[in-house]
């Protein structure tokens, strides 16, 4: 594999480092740093910007506000976004439901929700997991009824990310109970103001809601939001997990964790030293680069083939991807909380008008929630468990 960029793709990457460094709000890409929660207009904003730019949704078909870059080329546009602390285009809309909407989806369908799925005028929810059907999600029994000119649905979704400020969900449901479980599933797009939806917060240890679950109880949805052919849903499923898994990767996000490691690293104190000093901190770190610098010439070796998930299926080695990019990140907050050490359990919000002493560094406040908050990386976008799986039977022919 040659991995020498042309002169074009090295103007292509620099143009793309001195967009994200400039163009997008220092406050912004310093939350994304510190490990802080944006808000939800802090992700539109952002993401307005990227679409005023071309730049929201390159991974789409040209004439929906795609760039037609080459793989490489996207490859360097995440890299340097993730580098830079941006955050990405909001995933539900940009890499989940609009590729599906682009690729399979009825013109009338694209051009009704496109462009507004670009723009984040439409915040995207995605309704897969269900109670008993989570890495299982073939087992899902959400029910969608055809009566006439409509859909009757009733079942429940749950750690919907994010739930809570979306305005539509695409949803995966059960259309033909008498089929084979992967054979009777559809792919229907909601609007969360129907009727019969209730969202309903989960509140996580913290406080705190990231996730939500909902109801659904005799939702009547028109039939003309079914994307694609009625019990094809699974196909257009695994299409959409093949775009989150690779995304899962995060090489970017963490070339940039382990540059705030070291500098983190370089000023707190072990002993009678620095951290940094530390010899076994110094393997522990080095084990990390090298397993991320492996990861990075597996993307790349992905990115350089004419991958088939441009063919509408998902790439096996995507999985490859999803389960050691989830791995090293985790090490990752590993590492933050080894470097903080005791600090970590004096975590504070640091809210507004709070008049109490920062008790340790700032980074401390955050390095235990990321540390558990990132756990759930290998089991989002199908369990490491099951990716193993798709390698052995996909790749490995087992």
């Amino acid at each position: 594999m040659d991995l020498n960029f042309t002169e074009s793709e090295l103007a292509f990457r620099a143009e793309a480092r001195h967009f994200f460094r400039t163009e997008i709000p220092e406050a912004t890409r310093k939350k994304v740093e510190d490990g802080l929660e944006l808000t939800k207009q802090e992700i539109v904003d952002q993401m307005r910007i990227l679409n005023a730019r071309g730049w929201a949704v390159p991974n789409w078909p040209a004439e929906w506000g795609g760039q037609a870059w080459s793989p490489v080329e996207l490859y360097l546009y995440q890299d340097e976004m993730q580098q830079a602390c941006v955050p990405g285009p909001l995933a539900f809309n940009a890499s989940m439901v609009g590729p599906v909407i682009a690729q399979f989806a009825s013109e009338e369908m694209k051009q009704r929700f496109l462009p507004q799925t670009a723009n984040i005028d439409i915040w995207w929810a995605q309704g897969f997991s269900e109670p008993g059907a989570g890495s299982d999600l073939a087992s899902l029994r959400t029910t969608a009824k055809k009566e006439g000119d409509h859909y009757v649905v009733n079942g429940q979704k749950t750690w919907t990310t994010l739930g809570q400020h979306a305005d539509w969900i695409f949803c995966l449901v059960r259309t033909d109970p008498a089929a084979k479980k992967q054979e009777g599933i559809s792919f229907l797009l909601i609007d969360l103001k129907t009727p019969g939806i209730t969202m309903r917060p989960i509140e996580l240890i913290d406080g705190s809601v990231e996730v939500n679950e909902v109801f659904f109880d005799d939702v009547v949805v028109p039939a003309g939001n079914l994307v694609g052919e009625e019990n094809k849903g699974w196909d257009y499923a695994k299409f959409l997990l093949g775009n989150e898994r690779t995304g899962i990767a995060r090489v970017g996000q963490s070339k940039a964790q382990v540059r705030r490691i070291k500098q983190l690293a370089t000023v707190e104190r072990a002993g009678e030293g620095r951290v940094i000093d530390d010899i076994r901190f110094q393997e522990k770190l080095a084990a990390v680069e090298v397993e991320l610098k492996a990861l990075e010439m597996t993307q790349l070796r992905v990115v350089a083939e004419d991958r088939r998930a441009s063919k509408g299926k998902p790439n096996p080695a995507s999985s490859i991807l999803k389960i050691k990019g989830s791995e090293i990140q985790q090490h990752l907050t590993e590492l933050v909380m080894d470097v903080v050490g005791p600090y970590v359990m004096a975590a504070q919000s640091w809210e507004a008008g709070d008049n109490e002493p920062a008790i340790g560094p700032e980074d401390a406040t955050t390095a235990g929630a990321e540390y558990f908050n990132t756990r759930k990386v290998s089991i989002y976008g199908g369990s490491n468990e099951i990716q193993h799986n798709i390698i052995a039977k996909a790749i490995l022919g087992l």
